[in-house]
């Protein structure tokens, strides 16, 4: 992200904020650029792909606008919940292997029919509260709402179902936060996935309260079905590695 000094100067926290989630800040002067603004260096996190902890603000809230002039500058890849950014990590073969699997199920079962599957990356603006906005990446998503499409291709509506894979730095994230997300705002449907335990946990969500969890175990069960969309299912043997 390329910053001018004047607005670096003036804005010096909020600069800092995006630092801590890898963020480099290019300061320029008259155009040029000038210095460059950079994380340290922590020994304990490992470059290669998700083994990489995720790397999320420390300090200060961060507002919805803040963290859309990082994501607008920015080619990396972050979410917002409850005024805390993470930077997402590269997935892993495992996680990816999952998701293909279950999306080809999803695209097929939902092909001509109102609501509409799609992948991550794919921005999900969810209003927690009148001073909460969060912004999330789920895996996969179906949407029933498309009219809550902006002109920009932008969603601020509420999914249906959500599904997120879990990994080795997301999942309390993922089990924890995202679950929690999801109830308050009025999904219908989270299903977490765990490719380590080759598991799918289905939580049936009803007016803002978990209802039902369901839970299909590879070795145990054929299929994890849905129970907002009757008949849409998936074969766990297909879906874990």
């Amino acid at each position: 992200m390329r910053v001018p000094s004047t607005e670096v100067q003036n804005n010096f926290g909020k600069y800092l904020k995006f630092v801590e989630v890898n963020e480099e800040i290019i300061v320029t002067k008259n155009g040029r650029d000038i210095a460059r603004i950079l994380p340290c260096d922590d020994p304990q996190k490992s470059p290669v792909a998700e083994e990489a902890a995720e790397y999320q603000t420390r300090g200060e809230k961060v507002t919805y606008e803040e963290f859309m002039e990082l994501v607008e500058d920015s080619d990396q890849r972050f979410e917002l919940i409850d005024g805390v950014i993470y930077n997402l990590p590269s997935p892993s073969y495992e996680h990816q292997y999952a998701v293909g699997e279950i999306m080809g199920t999803f695209y097929i079962w939902f092909k001509h029919k109102k609501c509409i599957p799609l992948t991550s990356p794919f921005d999900v603006t969810l209003f927690k509260a009148q001073d909460n906005i969060c912004v999330v990446q789920p895996d996969i998503l179906v949407i029933c709402d498309p009219e809550n499409m902006d002109k920009k291709g932008k969603y601020k509506g509420v999914p249906t179902l959500v599904v997120e894979v879990l990994s080795t730095f997301t999942r309390s994230k993922d089990i924890i936060k995202k679950l929690e997300l999801y109830r308050q705002c009025g999904v219908k449907e989270y299903w977490m996935v765990d490719p380590k335990n080759k598991l799918i946990n289905i939580y049936v969500l009803e007016q803002e309260e978990i209802s039902d969890i369901r839970a299909f175990q590879k070795g145990a069960h054929e299929y994890a079905e849905s129970s907002y969309f009757s008949g849409l299912k998936v074969e766990l043997a297909e879906v874990f590695l």
